[in-house]
């Protein structure tokens, strides 16, 4: 190989790998088969199942396609090989072209069936297949049900698009490259097998722990999967899933300082003098979460107890849970010195009258 079949062919294979796994530059690029086909997938949220029906039928065409690519390209880069003449080249050049239209035709094949038959015979079809119920006579049925669900904004998601894990009121969904993993969240179970440290991420300073975690179905059609999220995302995923969730012997889950410090904070609060609502006094959602109804008010009690305090009176009626209030009293810290979080005075996120953790009272 001279030097222009070795920049080719390594700048080729740079390309091809980061075009299968997708890293973040390339995602921001839009140099993803969602984004270069976008126009003919249509929206993920209008119709969650077709979208990935098309999305994996699109990148086994594209992915097969890659070893003909980088022939053509070879045609290009080093004329005076003559590859555009296949009696003409060696043996081994010849044997890699009938690779490469072999494998592209298989795959034009194979979505072709499926395309044929209605993508009754796709693998994500065979999927749903497995939990068609009466009154459902087919897996339409089942996709509209994990499509009106996609659309509800509570649900979990974690991880990037095309290779996300996702978890609705009914379901838990492993997106992959090729394929859609699904089962009913009643019909499951679910174990953390394995925790990994890695010291290194694109998306923090600070060190990220993945847990991995075994799905089981009593349902016998469908396979066990594992799915992957970050630690922090742990804590919103166990509220989401309705089964239990075992951790191995050998697993220990390493909680943020946050995560940490929130079980502290709720411990601290339940030891404060309840809060009774005044008569009439409806509770609204919180406005941090619009999920979890309001949970505490803030009133001032250090002072009463005879301290010395720069505490203020809050006149605001309740507004946060108790999560999102502790979240956002250990955001006001000094991130280098947690032991003094505990002591410490924040601005309430509304009016910003200091408060110390003495002035939460949760409602009763």
């Amino acid at each position: 190989m001279d030097g222009a079949d070795v920049s080719f062919t390594l700048a080729y294979v740079v390309f091809s790998l980061c075009f299968v796994f997708t890293p973040t530059e390339f995602r921001a690029a839009g140099i993803t088969v969602q984004r270069v086909f976008s126009g003919w997938l249509g929206s993920e949220h209008a119709a969650f199942v077709q979208y990935h029906v098309k999305r994996t039928s699109v990148t086994v065409l594209v992915h097969a396609a890659l070893p003909l690519g980088y022939y053509l390209g070879m045609c290009i880069a080093t004329p005076e090989k003559n590859l555009a003449y296949v009696h003409q080249v060696q043996d081994g050049w010849r044997t890699f072209l009938l690779f490469s239209v072999g494998l592209q035709a298989a795959s034009l094949i194979l979505v072709g069936y499926w395309f044929c038959w209605r993508w009754h015979n796709h693998p994500i079809s065979r999927a749903l297949q497995a939990h068609v119920r009466p009154p459902q006579s087919s897996w339409g049925a089942v996709a509209s049900g994990v499509n009106a669900e996609f659309r509800r904004i509570d649900k979990f998601v974690s991880g990037v698009p095309g290779a996300n894990v996702i978890v609705t009121d009914s379901w838990v969904l492993k997106v992959s490259t090729y394929h859609i993993h699904l089962a009913l969240q009643s019909e499951v179970h679910v174990t953390v097998t394995g925790s990994r440290q890695h010291q290194l991420s694109p998306d923090s300073s600070s060190p990220v722990e993945i847990l991995t975690l075994r799905v089981d179905s009593i349902n016998p059609a469908v396979s066990p999967f594992h799915i992957r999220v970050n630690s922090t995302d742990f804590a919103e995923l166990r509220e989401k899933l309705h089964a239990p969730i075992r951790i191995s012997p050998n697993v220990v889950i390493h909680q943020t300082m946050a995560d940490l410090f929130l079980d502290t904070f709720r411990a601290q609060v339940e030891l404060n003098p309840p809060y009774t609502p005044t008569s009439g006094q409806e509770v609204e959602p919180c406005i941090g979460c619009m999920q979890a109804p309001a949970g505490v008010k803030l009133v001032q009690l250090c002072q009463a107890s005879g301290q010395d305090t720069e505490c203020q009176q809050c006149f605001c009626r309740p507004m946060w849970c108790l999560n999102c209030l502790g979240r956002w009293f250990a955001s006001r810290q000094d991130q280098e010195i947690p032991e003094t979080w505990l002591s410490s005075r924040v601005p309430c996120p509304t009016c910003r009258a200091r408060f110390c953790i003495l002035d939460i009272c949760a409602l009763r």
